[in-house]
């Protein structure tokens, strides 16, 4: 497959940067986005097939912060659900190829430990950037994870309701301005996403409005993103948009990342 050689010279060569979603975290056992959901229903006394109908995930999260009026009950649980002990990060062969594949920039819209971890335990050394204060540390560290929706470690960084959305929708923060240098540095490599999420899609738009207001936009780097299944309608968006996609070649989402 002509894109796939094309990403692995770009990778080998260290042009291009990582961007990883919640679909990764899964070939752990870890739970899914909905069974987020469903517990934030438990804990507000909804049927979750009732909650679910109420709105998006970030307007019920909203929801749930002005019931409970912190999101610190949520947050340990989750927590507790996404870092557990029992996990050997060493069992998924994604992170082992995520660390080992040597790229300078990860950014993770996940809050776990878990690329940490993969990094530690095939020998990678790494700085972790989640807030400004770790931007002038580790500006020229060799490989940086960026943790682009909020950390565990930092409560208050965590991007899950409506209004922290907005916030990180607006892309004026200090992590915004790291994320536009790096997409004018390097190409883009999307994978764990659900492209039908609008805010991956703005994502998208973002990077194309930012080469085309360039004067250098002949030399713009190929970005890709992984998807699990052919979707015509998407792929004929994106490629407007100067995205190349792969698309899987198995049944199984994990084979065929």
């Amino acid at each position: 497959m002509y894109e796939v050689n094309a990403l692995k010279g770009e990778i080998t060569n260290r042009n291009v940067a990582l961007f990883v979603g919640a679909g990764v975290s899964m070939n752990l056992g870890l739970p899914s986005w909905s069974m987020l959901m469903e517990h934030i229903a438990s804990e507000l006394d909804f049927d979750p097939r009732v909650f679910s109908t109420l709105g998006d995930s970030y307007l019920l999260a909203e929801y749930y912060k002005l019931e409970k009026g912190s999101l610190g009950p949520l947050r340990s649980w989750m927590d507790r659900e996404w870092d557990k002990t029992s996990k050997d990060v060493k069992e998924s062969e994604i992170h082992e190829h995520i660390a080992k594949l040597n790229f300078p920039v990860v950014y993770t819209t996940n809050y776990d430990r878990w690329l940490e971890r993969a990094y530690d335990a095939f020998g990678k050394t790494y700085a972790k950037i989640s807030s400004i204060a770790d931007l002038p540390k580790h500006a020229n560290a060799e490989r940086q994870i960026v943790k682009f929706h909020g950390d565990f470690d930092h409560e208050d960084s965590i991007v899950l309701t409506e209004s922290s959305y907005f916030e990180r929708m607006s892309f004026e923060t200090h992590l915004d301005y790291k994320l536009k240098s790096d997409m004018m540095r390097y190409g883009i490599l999307f994978i764990g996403y659900s492209v039908s999420d609008i805010n991956i899609r703005y994502l998208f738009h973002i990077i194309d409005k930012l080469w085309r207001e360039s004067d250098y936009v002949k030399s713009r780097p190929p970005s890709y993103v992984f998807l699990t299944r052919p979707n015509p309608v998407l792929e004929r968006v994106l490629e407007s948009r100067g995205i190349t996609t792969i698309t899987s070649v198995h049944d199984d989402p994990a084979k065929g990342l």
